[in-house]
């Protein structure tokens, strides 16, 4: 396996930027430590042709700009949580409201616009970065000194592994994950329609008209929400009106279990995804709407789907979800 470093530009506060792939002969991934972003991941068709199955950007500067979160380690919390407020031992905490009356994947400055230390991490069997952030006590209105680290992996066997670690020194709510978004035809050449979807999920959490959950957790049997059995993407997406549900992963929380699976037919290429959170936000691309992409590629609406690993949104205002209050 091998990696290449390289310079890909400099943050706003004059730091280096760098670029890292990681390749082990037949997939690569490529990361960077603005936003711990994960940059490109490529790999090989049934053809033996090796193609790109992310969307991306082609410079930092449009990394730093504003764009849907492409490939970004979101936080301190990610996904929505209603009105930017929750009450944590009898005190109220006020956070950024940056989607519409609340506040989304960390607020107006969340860990994928920070610069991040890195290291190298090799084992037996793999290759990556560590990327290392110190979110300080009061950022963008959370409590506690929250050490965070994300640890990409590519293996010898093409297991992409994340691994996020987080000590604080106050309770704090914590829910990290990452936002690629994938297209295993290749990104910009289709929709996402005829990709076929399995979720091992019986369950998800309805949602208001903000997208906040109601607190219900609702079997998926009956709905165009149902991909116990594998199922076209497109199939019922106009029945749904686009997906950007979380679901209710089977299995106890902290074990890792699959949580979906994705097979692409005209190439051949099939994504299996495993987590140990409770649940899993399926987004279909819905506010897509013709963003300039990598190599001249635009990305339209539902050209790419997220499957992002998760604590249920808004699980500090709802006693009833899992806890995701880290203590210290």
């Amino acid at each position: 396996m091998t990696i290449n470093e390289k310079v890909f530009g400099k943050d706003a506060a004059g730091r280096e930027i760098f670029l890292h792939t990681v390749s082990n002969g037949i997939m690569e991934i490529s990361v960077m430590n603005y936003g711990a972003t994960l940059v490109s991941v490529r790999t090989l068709d049934r053809n033996g042709d090796t193609g790109e199955i992310t969307l991306g950007l082609d410079s930092l500067n449009d990394y730093m700009g504003d764009h849907p979160f492409l490939g970004s380690s979101v936080g301190r919390f990610a996904n929505r949580i209603a009105r930017g407020s929750f009450t944590l031992d009898g005190k109220t905490h006020t956070l950024a409201k940056n989607n519409g009356p609340n506040h989304l994947h960390g607020g107006m400055v969340g860990y994928n616009k920070v610069t991040w230390k890195h290291e190298e991490a090799e084992t037996n069997d793999s290759l990556g970065l560590r990327y290392t952030y110190l979110s300080p006590d009061g950022e963008e209105g959370y409590p506690g000194n929250l050490a965070v680290s994300i640890l990409f992996r590519l293996t010898k066997t093409n297991e992409l592994i994340i691994e996020y670690e987080a000590e604080t020194d106050k309770p704090t709510p914590v829910n990290l994950t990452n936002h690629a978004y994938w297209n295993l035809k290749g990104p910009g050449k289709s929709d996402i329609y005829d990709h076929f979807l399995t979720l091992y999920a019986d369950s998800y959490l309805p949602v208001d008209d903000n997208l906040i959950p109601t607190g219900k957790i609702a079997p998926v049997a009956g709905t165009p929400l149902d991909f116990r059995m594998e199922k076209a993407i497109g199939r019922d997406i106009s029945a749904a009106g686009g997906y950007d549900h979380c679901f209710v992963i089977r299995g106890r929380d902290s074990d890792l279990k699959t949580a979906a699976k994705v097979f692409e037919p005209d190439t051949g290429r099939t994504m299996t995804v495993q987590a140990t959170q409770p649940g899993i936000q399926f987004y279909s691309g819905n506010f897509l709407n013709g963003l300039a992409g990598r190599n001249s590629g635009v990305y339209k609406k539902h050209g790419g789907f997220c499957l992002e690993t998760e604590a249920f949104p808004d699980a500090v205002n709802q006693p009833s979800f899992p806890s995701a209050i880290l203590m210290p």
